[in-house]
């Protein structure tokens, strides 16, 4: 009876005291209203089409050059491309990190936003330099996507200040720390390629993530994660320096945004809400006890294909849904003339929604360079 009541004690002294990397804050979650309304539960994302990687995992994102060849990157570090009159991707580069978000640069450059290294560029040759792993005499912990203005100046996230991926157990576990303990270490940044010199235009986000540039170049869209939310940092016009929501409540986890052809922006919603985290948003304390469980006994994303398309006032034009998860973990798309190329945090495979679906895959060979592009 002794040894029983030791074990309980010990177990308990371990649920309460047990060091744990996050020191949680209280906030109000605000209520989810699920899949209702414009995000009334569908199959629409369930009918992809795949193109392999070579047995890589992870398309986080994708970038299209001015030639049309396609590029993505994977868990392992490598940089793939598909050129045009191509139906596969193939290893190009290795940036001996975790390349998240891509953008082609109007002189044929790749921008790289590396979870490990920072903003990275790869010439066409494949040569990689390193932009920004510094600013404002922080290191850059968690760079996490990026697009690139008209005028030629670079935004970026970076995801976490506090929790960096390759400390953590890699991009997903970090960003479940960021979020779970919600003080908001995450930034919005600005570099300038000609003066080489950065800036942080807002910091306390909650797992800064996506980013992506207005339609008309007059604000900057970027998705706070732990907050259900996407944001408008505006640049130009009256409001400039100010930050406005643009949707916010969503009902799962919003991950990458990209501009559509013709106006509007792609979301991907990586994972449905957790009822036990929304739960206990007000509850850090009890945050910090779930934190000292085994990994198998705290909140997990659930496996749900999501895909939204939002107006410039955040109005939901389309929500494509595949419950079954199929294709899991959706972070995003990019628009094409022969369809939709999705991208994913785990998945073994780009995902392919053709615009007319009578096409079959090898028919990508005709996407070139008129279609569409986040190119600036």
């Amino acid at each position: 009876m002794k040894m029983l009541w030791g074990s309980l004690i010990l177990a308990l002294a371990y649920l309460l005291l047990w060091p744990v990397p996050i020191d949680p804050v209280s906030w109000q979650a605000p209520k989810n209203a699920g899949f209702t309304k414009a995000f009334t539960e569908n199959s629409r994302l369930a009918e992809l089409s795949y193109i392999d990687i070579e047995g890589e995992e992870g398309p986080e994102d994708f970038a299209i050059n001015k030639a049309g060849t396609i590029a993505t990157a994977t868990h392992s570090g490598a940089v793939l491309l598909m050129k045009q009159g191509q139906t596969s991707f193939t290893s190009w580069i290795n940036t001996n990190g975790r390349p998240l978000g891509l953008e082609y640069d109007n002189k044929g450059n790749l921008l790289i936003a590396d979870a490990h290294r920072g903003l990275l560029i790869a010439n066409a040759k494949g040569e990689l330099k390193t932009l920004v792993n510094q600013v404002e005499n922080t290191p850059v912990v968690y760079a996490d996507d990026v697009d690139i203005a008209k005028n030629g100046k670079v935004y970026f996230t970076d995801a976490t200040t506090k929790f960096a991926a390759k400390d953590h157990g890699g991009t997903l576990s970090a960003s479940l720390l960021e979020i779970l303990e919600h003080k908001g270490n995450g930034r919005l940044i600005e570099y300038d390629p000609f003066t080489a010199s950065s800036k942080v235009l807002i910091d306390g986000l909650v797992f800064a993530n996506g980013v992506t540039m207005s339609h008309d170049q007059d604000s900057v869209l970027f998705n706070e994660t732990g907050k259900y939310r996407v944001l408008r940092y505006w640049l130009n016009g009256p409001q400039q320096g100010s930050v406005e929501v643009v949707i916010d409540n969503l009902p799962g986890f919003p991950d990458n945004i990209s501009q559509a052809a013709g106006g509007g922006y792609y979301l991907g919603l990586a994972s449905p809400r957790s009822a036990p985290v929304d739960g206990l948003s007000d509850n850090p304390f009890v945050r910090k006890i779930i934190q000292r469980l085994p990994q198998f006994l705290r909140p997990q994303g659930k496996a749900y294909g999501h895909l939204l398309k939002i107006s410039d006032s955040g109005k939901v034009l389309k929500s494509l849904q595949d419950p079954n998860g199929a294709y899991p973990f959706v972070t995003g798309a990019i628009e094409t003339e022969y369809g939709l190329f999705i991208s994913s945090l785990i998945a073994p495979a780009v995902g392919v929604l053709p615009h007319n679906k009578t096409r079959s895959l090898t028919d990508v060979a005709d996407i070139g360079g008129d279609a569409h592009s986040d190119n600036k």
